[in-house]
């Protein structure tokens, strides 16, 4: 029987690698990108045990991956373009973001390109078949747009300013995938994020097919009732993963709660705070049953919702 344990966001954390491979066994593993740039929940950091424990399995074949936002966010930070500024400004907060990455192999040096150079073989998603792996969004609109001009979904170096400027096709494309879909809210509504800002735009839970209101379909909202109380727009319902499509696995989201399944052929596996992976089987509709805690000797015990 075919299967992968699947492996979400790293953000360089070692532990969280190893514990994640010590579940994995002998079964191959899929990583869904995000490998690099420690966050506050990463327990211990070294970026260059993580890459080189990723690239090593990669290219052995014992594993498959695809990009992050955070790779692609390091190509460009690493990049001029012609005129000599770099592809994603230097701002503090990004670079702030990037720290850890940086410390460990600093700016444009030829250790920080090495591994950029690498991050850009990874491609922005793989097609298995029966199995779809991507970093934020599966979109198929998003992804004939990139295979029209690259086939096998990997950016090339010609593509980096495109993809940094977001106004093209093309580029909004890449950005949907890595980044995810946000749409925004009808006029006269918004709400206030988690640092209390007012926000008119927001993230959609695009692989909950059966949400049919904005409540229901949106994330990172943390006082539901100022959403409209109705149902989503078509345009926007029609951002929502068809039920009939094959199974499909993302990261990125940095979800709360306990790990669960909300759809039986889309799910979301990043949850910072609980850190889970994957254990995916062939011809097996998607189930909270194969969801393990890492560092944990048991199963998740949460529930499809």
């Amino acid at each position: 029987m075919k299967e992968y344990t699947i492996i979400p966001d790293l953000h360089a954390d070692i532990e969280r690698l190893e514990g994640s491979l010590e579940v994995a066994g002998d079964t191959p593993v899929a990583f869904l990108g995000d490998f690099i740039d420690a966050n506050m929940l990463t327990k211990r950091v070294d970026e260059q045990a993580v890459l080189s424990q990723v690239r090593c399995l990669v290219e052995s074949g014992s594993a498959v991956a695809v990009m992050g936002n955070h790779e692609l966010n390091a190509i460009l930070y690493h990049l001029k373009d012609a005129e000599g500024a770099w592809l994603r400004s230097h701002t503090t907060a990004k670079t702030r973001q990037h720290h850890s990455f940086i410390e460990a192999f600093g700016v444009n040096t030829k250790e920080a390109k090495e591994w950029t150079d690498w991050f850009l073989t990874l491609p922005l998603w793989r097609d298995l078949g029966d199995l779809r792996l991507i970093h934020a969004c599966w979109d198929d609109a998003a992804i004939e747009i990139i295979k029209a001009r690259r086939p096998d979904g990997r950016l090339g170096t010609s593509d980096l300013p495109e993809v940094a400027a977001t106004t093209s096709p093309f580029g909004k494309a890449v950005e949907r995938l890595l980044s995810g879909p946000e749409v925004s809210l009808p006029e006269g509504y918004m709400f206030h994020d988690t640092n209390n800002h007012e926000r008119r735009r927001v993230r959609l839970a695009w692989w909950r097919p059966e949400a049919t209101t904005w409540v229901e379909a949106c994330l990172l909202v943390p006082k539901p009732e100022e959403l409209p109380s109705g149902a989503l727009p078509l345009d926007t319902a029609a951002l929502l993963y068809d039920a009939d499509a094959s199974p499909v696995f993302v990261g990125h989201y940095k979800m709360k709660g306990n790990p669960c399944i909300e759809s039986p052929n889309a799910a979301c596996l990043d949850y910072p705070a609980r850190p889970c992976v994957y254990r995916w089987r062939a011809g097996e509709a998607l189930s909270a049953s194969n969801l393990i805690l890492v560092g944990a000797d048991e199963n998740c015990r949460s529930v499809a919702v």
